[in-house]
């Protein structure tokens, strides 16, 4: 059963800093492009930033400069750092597993990040 967990959202004032990770199922982790994605109420779920077994990442453009996302590959977690914090990036989180094909989609359950004075 494939599980990603994530942890460290939370309450933060603009300007501020936080780091979510997401640990990840051994099986699935070390053959997946891993990633963060974010849905504020009324939106759509977005990218916010992916990283690809090898290294290889992409951000969302509302991001760049001010996240960085990166994984161990020891401990199958995959880490969102979050520094310049905007009241727009307040959102529910989520962290999410793409193997290659045919295998599968995961999701984790969330976690709140609210940025706010």
């Amino acid at each position: 059963q494939v599980q990603l967990v994530e942890s460290g959202g939370g309450l933060v004032q603009p300007g501020g800093s936080l780091r979510l990770s997401c640990a990840a199922s051994r099986s699935i982790f070390s053959i997946s492009s891993m990633g963060w994605y974010r849905q504020a109420p009324g939106k759509q779920r977005e990218m916010v930033a992916t990283i690809t077994p090898g290294g290889s990442t992409n951000y969302a453009d509302s991001v760049k400069g001010r996240f960085t996302i990166s994984r161990d590959n020891d401990e199958n977690t995959v880490y969102l750092q979050m520094n310049s914090l905007k009241p727009e990036d307040t959102a529910v989180y989520y962290c999410n597993a793409r193997p290659p094909p045919g295998i599968g989609l995961y999701w984790g359950q969330g976690t709140q990040v609210t940025v706010s004075s």
